[in-house]
C-alpha cells in the first residue's frame, strides 16, 4: 500500500496519508494521484478515518504543470474527469477524511482539500486558485466544491485576480473549519479523527453520503431523503446502543 510519494501510516481505525514530494511542494503528479486513487478504492480493512497532509511545510501546491504542457484537448478532458473520479472517492467513498493543511493549498491542492470533510489550517496556509494567471482553468472540481464553499461570485474574483487567502480568512470563508498555530494541525487532526472514529459507522456514512447530496436537491426532495437517512440510521444496533447509553447516562459502545 505504500508509495514513496504517498506515505501511509495506520493506527487502528485511523490512517494518515502524507503526500511526499517536497521538492515540488507536494504538487500532484500522475503517480501521486494514482496512489491516492488506489488507497481510496481499496482502503485497508478496519480504517474509518483518514488524515490527509503534506510534508516539509506544504500541503499541496496543485498540479505538477510540467506534465501538462503538451497535452491535447482530449487528453486534458480525460485527465480532468479522472481527477473528478478520485475526488468523488475521497468525498463520497465512505471514509471520513480530515485534512491537516499548512503552506501551499493552491489550485489542485485546494480542490483536493475541498473534497475532504474536516479542514484544519495552520497559520502558514495560503489558499489560492492561480489558474487564470497561467492561461488555464480549474479541472479538479473547484467550480463545484470550492464554488459552493465561497459562492460563485467570490470564486470568480479569486480566479480573476489570483487572490490569496490566509488561514484566518479561509476560516471565515469556509475553506477551513479550524485555524491553528504553526505545527498544531496534525495534533488536532489526530484528536478529531479519534473522536470521529468512535462514532457509529452508519451515522458517519450517512453524514458523508446524504448532506452534500441533499444540498443539491430541491427542498421537498431533500427533506424526503433526510427521512430515509434517519430511518436507516435508527434501525441499526448502534442506534439502539446509543439511545440506551443516553438513557442509562453512560457513553455508548458502538461496533
Amino acid at each position: 500500500m505504500t508509495n514513496p510519494m504517498l506515505k501511509i501510516d495506520i493506527d487502528g481505525r485511523i490512517a494518515t496519508l502524507t503526500m511526499n514530494r517536497p521538492a515540488k511542494r507536494n504538487a500532484m503528479c500522475e503517480a501521486l494521484l494514482t496512489a491516492l486513487d488506489g488507497f481510496f478504492t481499496t482502503p485497508p480493512k478496519g480504517v474509518r478515518v483518514v488524515i490527509l497532509t503534506g510534508t516539509e511545510g506544504h500541503f499541496c501546491a496543485g498540479l505538477d504543470l510540467s506534465e501538462h504542457v503538451h497535452r491535447s484537448a482530449e487528453e486534458n478532458l480525460h485527465h480532468s474527469r479522472r481527477w473528478h473520479a478520485v475526488m468523488e472517492k475521497i468525498q463520497l467513498g465512505g471514509l471520513v477524511v480530515v485534512s491537516a493543511m499548512f503552506g501551499a493549498v493552491i489550485g489542485g491542492g485546494l480542490e483536493l482539500a475541498a473534497a475532504t470533510h474536516v479542514r484544519i489550517a495552520e497559520d502558514s496556509t495560503i489558499f489560492q486558485l492561480p489558474e487564470g494567471r497561467r492561461g488555464i482553468f480549474v479541472g479538479g472540481g473547484a467550480t463545484v466544491r470550492v464554488g459552493r464553499l465561497l459562492g460563485a461570485d467570490r470564486m470568480t474574483e479569486m480566479m480573476l485576480t489570483g487572490r490569496q487567502y490566509n488561514a484566518e480568512e479561509g476560516l471565515a470563508l469556509g475553506l477551513a473549519h479550524y485555524a491553528v498555530a504553526q505545527g498544531e494541525a496534525l495534533a488536532l487532526a489526530q484528536e478529531l479523527a479519534a473522536k470521529i472514529a468512535r462514532n457509529a459507522m452508519m451515522s458517519n456514512y450517512l453524514m458523508i453520503q446524504s448532506i452534500s447530496r441533499i444540498n443539491d436537491m430541491s427542498r421537498a426532495d431533500g427533506l424526503f431523503v433526510e427521512s430515509l437517512a434517519t430511518a436507516v440510521a435508527q434501525s441499526t444496533p448502534d442506534a439502539e446502543e446509543g439511545l440506551r447509553g443516553f438513557l442509562e447516562k453512560r457513553a455508548p459502545k458502538f461496533r
